[in-house]
């Protein structure tokens, strides 16, 4: 009983309960602040990570609003392109002189209506050239003749002969005397794509007289513009398609738009002449 009132021994004892609960108190403190500190480890990473990610959404969204507007511009392009042939074709079944279209291998891939009549065949489309002209002849202005498919077929070599005369039996018997000029045609990038012919009935009365005034003039200068504008459309297409900055897809759209806006000049040109051609014509 003498210890437990001995002031000095109750001292010490409250100075150990003292430390033991400091000692306790210190270990939940340093407890709590590792969770502290762990806790903001976590969330600065995670807004690192955070604002790591937002750049590359941005970047991956910019890229794909890029990817919607070539496509759009390339769509738009497509119908430029569509268009300018819808109209090309048109301006060919409507001439009054005969177009054929030959491919390489010698086979008939086009022919307009005059040609139809011309040849007298309801489809000459994927005959040859022995089919189609059988033993029909020409006569070149030097003086040499043979068979026109022969003709053809060096022509389709890259021998090109000059506009040429020939006689032409269709399927009923009648002779017909024809003019024929050909024409070589190839791409942008150089490859032969066949030939052209244009062909006017020279033993017809006044339409063959009307065919034969248009027929150097279609020859030489509508067949050459539109097979330049064809090709210039096809050229800036092509070269639309590996383009990557929007400054170079607007430009080729322009000269598209400009190659397109001269062809439909020139065939309304060359309709109107034509038209007052026939008027002229009539009035005699």
């Amino acid at each position: 009983m003498k210890l437990l009132t001995n002031p000095i021994l109750v001292r010490m004892a409250a100075a150990f309960l003292i430390a033991i609960a400091a000692f306790v108190a210190g270990i939940f403190g340093l407890r709590f602040l590792r969770r502290r500190i762990i806790g903001d480890d976590v969330l600065a990473d995670n807004l690192g990570q955070e604002n790591t990610v937002y750049p590359y959404s941005a970047v991956i969204q910019q890229l794909k609003q890029q990817k919607f507007e070539l496509q759009s511009e390339q769509q738009s392009e497509r119908r430029r392109a569509k268009t300018s042939e819808q109209i090309t074709a048109a301006v060919i079944a409507n001439l009054p002189c005969g177009v054929l279209f030959i491919s390489p291998n010698g086979l008939i891939k086009q022919a307009n209506t005059a040609a139809r009549r011309i040849l007298g065949f309801a489809s000459p489309l994927g005959m040859g050239l022995d089919e189609l002209f059988r033993d029909a002849n020409y006569v070149l202005n030097s003086g040499e003749s043979g068979r026109i498919a022969d003709l053809f077929k060096r022509a389709l070599k890259g021998q090109m002969p000059p506009p040429f005369e020939g006689r032409y039996n269709i399927v009923n018997g009648e002779e017909r005397a024809l003019g024929i000029t050909i024409i070589p045609l190839s791409a942008a990038s150089s490859e032969t794509l066949g030939v052209a012919s244009v062909i006017t009935d020279e033993s017809s009365t006044a339409d063959s007289r009307r065919a034969q005034l248009l027929h150097g003039e279609i020859s030489a200068e509508m067949a050459l513009e539109l097979r330049s504008s064809l090709a210039a459309i096809r050229e800036s297409a092509q070269q639309m398609s590996a383009a990557n900055d929007q400054r170079s897809l607007a430009n080729f759209a322009r000269d598209i738009s400009s190659e397109a806006e001269r062809l439909e000049g020139l065939v309304g040109g060359f309709l109107a002449g034509s038209g007052k051609a026939r008027a002229s014509a009539a009035g005699a």
